[in-house]
């Protein structure tokens, strides 16, 4: 089974990509909802989280946005948070592989907005980098996550930039131009790859 790797920045359009592998269909490991999930009522992560960053948790799950007040701008919090929170959402892609491989896929996506950033590139076959103009980025994310500007920029601080993820993928899809047009672009890659 061909392990893909599907990156890019935040607001660079990953989810608009993953849904295309759904569409096909093809099965989606979303590292980003893995970590909600570990972060949500009985997640896996909360005490862990709770007792690292205290005041973050709130009704049995993490309030989000205190703990990225916590941790933004702060390398050693981060790294705290990072040791917590990456081994967790490493075994639930463990276990997500596993399943697939059960199933006879010939291929599964791996959706990671850090791959290259925790080392994931090793373990893939091909890697996927979805990119956009800087100025379609943050507005998507001004507009999606509700973010100001000294919150946007310290993420993506805290990312690769774009250019050197581009320069590290198997295939990069512009996601600025239009929503068919990347679907068009992740379609032909895919389906000639299975073929």
């Amino acid at each position: 089974m061909r392990l893909i790797g599907l990156t890019g920045g935040i607001g660079m359009g990953k989810s608009t990509a993953a849904a295309v592998f759904r569409r096909i269909p093809l099965p989606v490991f979303d590292a980003d909802r893995a970590v909600r999930g570990l972060q949500a009522k009985g997640g896996a992560a909360v005490p862990l989280i709770a007792a690292a960053f205290p005041g973050t948790v709130r009704d049995g799950a993490i309030d989000r946005p205190r703990l990225r007040a916590a941790v933004l701008g702060r390398p050693e919090a981060l790294a705290r948070l990072e040791a917590i929170i990456h081994p967790l959402v490493r075994a639930a892609e463990r276990r997500f592989i596993a399943s697939a491989r059960r199933r006879g896929g010939r291929a599964a996506i791996l959706d990671i907005p850090l791959l290259f950033e925790t080392g994931g590139r090793r373990r893939l076959d091909t890697v996927i980098v979805v990119s956009a103009p800087a100025t379609v980025q943050r507005a998507r994310v001004r507009a999606r996550r509700q973010m100001n500007e000294a919150e946007i920029t310290a993420i993506l601080a805290r990312q690769m930039p774009d250019r050197e993820k581009r320069r590290r993928a198997d295939l990069v899809v512009r996601t600025g131009l239009s929503r068919h047009h990347a679907w068009r672009q992740l379609r032909r890659f895919i389906l000639g790859m299975l073929a």
